[in-house]
């Protein structure tokens, strides 16, 4: 059974840091792209960072310079270092595997999902 499980989200004030992380089970994620992606209440998913199984990145321009993605291929798991918070980042969080090699922004390619974390920034 293919299973990608978050964990790491939680409260923060605007300003402070979170690190998410993935871990994969039932599939050798480290040979494909990894992805987290987020969804606020009456909006649409969105992409918010992806890493290639080489480490090539790709990030939301939301979250450039403040979030980074990072990946452990040795234990299948890959973490998101949040930091400088804002109250617009607050939605849930969702890890997703992807189908492809390379770093994408298409969530169509992305058929694994986790069940999400919450992650809340208060003003």
């Amino acid at each position: 059974q293919v299973q990608l499980v978050e964990s790491g989200g939680g409260l923060v004030q605007a300003g402070g840091s979170l690190r998410l992380s993935c871990a994969g089970s039932g599939r050798t994620f480290s040979r494909h792209a990894m992805g987290w992606f987020r969804q606020a209440p009456g909006k649409q998913r969105e992409l918010v960072a992806s890493i290639g199984r080489g480490g090539n990145t790709i990030y939301a321009d939301s979250v450039k310079g403040r979030f980074a993605i990072s990946r452990d291929n040795a234990n299948d798991t890959v973490d998101l270092q949040m930091n400088n918070l804002k109250p617009e980042d607050t939605a849930v969080y969702y890890c997703a595997g992807s189908s492809t090699f390379f770093e994408t922004t298409s969530l169509r390619m992305y058929p694994y999902w986790g069940q999400g974390t919450q992650v809340t920034v208060s003003s």
